[in-house]
């Protein structure tokens, strides 16, 4: 399958520890706007990338300071 890499956005967190990432897992995984979602724990940047063909990057950043995370686009 490929991916349209507009629909992939990036951006740079401090979801440091996979433990950490429980409830943050579970919404992203159940969130019906989000088709595929990961971490780069190695990356100093805690990268984030998201595939989401309908929700936009503010969208996404509010998701995800909700939970407690702090969340900057990358270019």
């Amino acid at each position: 399958m490929e991916t349209d890499l507009n629909t992939v956005h990036v951006f740079k967190t401090n979801i440091d520890k996979i433990s950490s990432a429980a409830t943050l897992s579970e919404t992203l995984d159940n969130h019906l706007g989000i088709q595929q979602w990961s971490i780069d724990y190695e990356d100093i940047d805690c990268v984030l990338r998201i595939v989401s063909e309908t929700l936009n990057p503010d969208t996404i950043k509010s998701i995800i300071k909700r939970l407690g995370y702090e969340c900057q686009d990358l270019p």
